[in-house]
C-alpha cells in the first residue's frame, strides 16, 4: 500500500473514505467536528445517545451526502490509550474498508491528541498497523472479483515536521510485507535458490546495496561443514546470502543481522511428527526477518552500514542425510556431536555467525525460529532475547517497547553450558529437556565469544497459525533499534 502524508482537510479530501478516531469522553476535536458536519452531525448524535460509545476498537461506519465512507473508531479512555490500543484500533478501522470498493483513504487518526504518548512513535504505529492490515497473501490463491482487496493508498494527516515518522512507517511496512510474503510462500517455491534470487532483486532495487552469494562448493572449500551437514539430504543445495547496505562512511563498522533460513524442516533423520509439519515452511522466518529489515533500512536510506546474512538450507531425510551420532567440524574449527538432526538451526547459524565476524561487526544479532521451548516460555506475545552483554539486549528491548513489537530477556548464564558437554566432541547440539531455549542460546554463544552479540528466538512471534500465517515480526523492533542506533 502506498503511504503518504499531507494536511488535507476532511472537506477537501478526494479519497474514497475517511478514518478518524474518538475517545470515550465523547469530545470531538476540530478535525472530527469537521467530519461530523460532513455526516450531518451523526457522530455526535450517536455518541450522545450511547449507540456509539467510543470504546477501544469500536467501529462506526457512516456515509456523507456524496456517498463517501466515513469510519470512526473508538480509542476508549484517553488516559488508558497506549500503543497496543492504537495498533488494535487502527487495524479494526482499516479492516472495515479492505473489502469495500474504496481504493484510497484519508486517515485522520494521526491528528488526535495522544496525551502522554510519544507523538512520533504513535503516528508511526498507526501508519504501520494500517499498512499491515491491508496485507493479504495472493501468490498461489485466486479470489473472486467481489472478494478483492481494493485498498492501495492511504494519506495520513501530518505537516512537514511530522512527515518523518510516516516515511519511516512506510519503509517498515514494506519490510514487514516482504517478510510476511517470504514466510507464507510454500517450500516448493521458497527454497534456498529462491531466497538468493529475491536478494538479488532487492540489491538492484535500492541504492547503496550489494550482494554476495556463496554456493555449496564455496562453503565446502571454506569448511562450513556444520551448515552443509544439515543440507546433505536435500536436492536443493544450500546458499549463503550476504546483502550489504552502505549508508554511512566505509570505516564505520557494520551492524550484522544473521537469519536462520531453513526453508523447510522435516527434522531430517530425527523426523518430526506429520501433524502440522506443513508449518515448517515458516522455519525460514529468521531469514525473512533480516531480509525485510534490510529492505526497510535501504528504502529509508538510514545512515548506517548493515549486512544481512542468510544461511539458506533445506533439512530433508535421505540416504545422504546427516545422522544422530555424527560429529561435524564447524567453520570455527570446533566439533559438534549431533544428537538430534531436528536441532539443525543452530548448526547453520554457528557457521554463519563465525563467517559474519570476518566483517568486524560493531553489533552481531541472529534471529531464528529456533526452539519450541520458546513458545512454552513466552507464548506468542514476546520474542526472546539472550546475550552475555548488558547494553545490547537493553537497547533491543527498548526498541521493542517503543514500537510495540516486544521482547523479553532470558538469562544466558554459564550454569547452563554444562548441558552441552559430551565425551565425543567439543559440544553436543542439544542440551536436553530443561531450559531448551537457553541452552540453544548457550550453543550459539560458543561461536560469538569475541562479538557484541545477541540471539533472538522468534519461534513464538514469527507466525500465528495456518490461517493468519507469517506476522512479519520482529521487523518493526529491529528497524526501530537500527533507527535508534543511527541517531547516536
Amino acid at each position: 500500500m502506498k503511504i503518504t502524508s499531507s494536511l488535507t482537510k476532511p472537506s477537501q479530501s478526494t479519497a474514497d473514505a475517511i478514518i478518524a478516531a474518538v475517545y470515550s469522553d465523547k469530545k470531538l476535536d476540530d478535525i472530527t467536528q469537521e467530519i461530523d458536519s460532513m455526516v450531518s452531525g451523526k457522530v455526535s448524535q450517536l455518541l450522545k445517545s450511547g449507540d456509539f460509545k467510543g470504546n477501544s476498537g469500536e467501529v462506526l461506519t457512516l456515509f456523507t451526502v456524496s456517498n463517501k465512507r466515513v469510519v470512526i473508531v473508538g480509542l476508549g479512555k484517553k488516559d488508558k490509550c497506549d500503543l497496543g490500543v492504537l495498533q488494535s484500533a487502527t487495524s479494526s478501522s482499516v479492516k472495515s474498508l479492505v473489502s469495500t470498493p474504496a481504493n484510497s483513504v484519508q486517515n485522520y487518526m494521526t491528528a488526535i491528541d495522544f496525551g502522554k504518548l510519544d507523538k512520533e512513535i504513535a503516528r508511526k504505529i498507526i501508519a504501520i498497523s494500517a499498512a499491515n492490515t491491508t496485507y493479504r497473501y495472493e501468490s498461489t490463491k485466486h479470489f473472486e472479483k467481489d472478494n478483492k482487496h481494493n485498498l492501495d493508498a492511504m494519506d495520513f494527516y501530518a505537516d512537514e515536521s511530522q512527515e518523518k515518522p510516516i516515511q519511516q512507517a512506510s519503509a517498515i511496512a514494506k519490510g514487514i510485507s516482504t517478510t510476511r510474503q517470504l514466510g507464507n510462500l510454500p517450500p516448493n517455491i521458497c527454497n534456498p535458490s529462491y531466497l538468493a534470487k529475491k536478494a538479488k532483486k532487492i540489491s538492484k532495487k535500492y541504492d547503496n546495496c550489494s550482494l554476495t552469494i556463496l554456493d555449496h562448493k564455496e562453503m565446502e572449500t571454506l569448511g562450513m561443514n556444520a551448515l552443509l551437514a544439515v543440507g546433505q539430504g536435500s536436492s536443493n543445495k544450500p546458499k549463503m546470502i550476504v546483502l550489504k547496505y552502505n549508508g554511512a562512511k566505509k570505516e564505520q563498522k557494520p551492524h550484522i543481522l544473521v537469519g536462520k533460513g531453513i526453508t523447510f524442516d522435516t527434522g531430517g533423520i530425527s523426523l518430526k511428527p506429520g501433524l502440522n509439519m506443513d508449518e515448517m515452511k515458516y522455519d525460514m522466518c529468521g531469514a525473512a526477518t533480516v531480509i525485510g529489515t534490510f529492505v526497510a533500512v535501504a528504502k529509508m536510506q538510514l545512515p548506517i552500514n548493515l549486512i544481512s546474512i542468510v544461511p539458506a538450507v533445506e533439512n530433508m531425510p535421505d540416504g545422504n542425510s546427516y545422522r544422530p551420532g555424527d560429529v561435524v567440524k564447524s567453520y570455527s574449527g570446533k566439533t559438534i556431536e549431533v544428537l538430534n538432526t531436528d536441532a539443525e538451526g543452530r548448526l547453520i547459524l554457528c557457521d554463519a555467525l563465525t563467517y559474519a565476524q570476518e566483517f568486524e561487526p560493531q553489533v552481531l544479532i541472529d534471529l531464528a525460529t529456533l526452539t519450541g521451548a520458546c513458545i512454552v516460555a513466552l507464548g506468542h506475545v514476546a520474542s526472546a532475547v539472550m546475550s552475555k552483554k548488558d547494553q545490547l539486549p537493553a537497547d533491543l528491548l527498548k526498541a521493542g517497547e517503543q514500537i510495540h513489537d516486544r521482547a523479553w530477556q532470558l538469562p544466558l548464564w554459564d550454569d547452563y553450558q554444562k548441558q552441552l558437554d559430551t565425551s565425543f566432541a567439543d559440544m553436543q547440539n542439544i542440551g536436553g529437556f530443561p531450559a531448551g531455549t537457553i541452552t540453544a542460546g548457550c550453543f550459539l554463544s560458543r561461536f560469538t565469544e569475541e562479538a557484541n552479540w545477541a540471539h533472538i528466538d522468534i519461534a513464538g512471534t514469527a507466525w500465528n497459525n495456518k490461517k493468519e500465517g507469517a506476522t512479519g515480526r520482529p521487523v518493526a523492533m529491529m528497524v526501530q533499534y537500527l533507527i535508534n542506533e543511527s541517531q547516536k
